[in-house]
């Protein structure tokens, strides 16, 4: 489960996939066209791991269903300047 934006306090987007690099990969290149392509969102900047697909996906509905306040108290408490974490799971 992932949470990307087009900036700091930007338009966000929720995800889920089972392969985090190809997929953020897909959304920074604008190779998929829809919502992220759209609104420019390129930078990761929050991202869970579970063991079940099943889980990402519950995880992924439940942030959906949240204030966008919270949302942004999530991203701040591991990411709280925002930064693009795609080197982090590319190393």
């Amino acid at each position: 489960m992932y949470i990307m934006a087009s900036q700091r306090n930007g338009t966000l987007y929720i995800g889920v996939t089972n392969n985090l690099i190809r997929r953020v990969y897909e959304h920074r290149e604008g190779l998929m066209e829809g919502f992220t392509n759209k609104y420019g969102i390129k930078i990761l900047v929050h991202y869970e791991m579970f063991d079940l697909m099943a889980a990402a996906i519950q995880r992924e509905k439940n942030l959906k269903k949240w204030p966008r306040k919270w949302k942004l108290e999530l991203i701040e408490k591991r990411n709280p300047e925002w930064v693009d974490l795609y080197e982090e799971i590319c190393s």
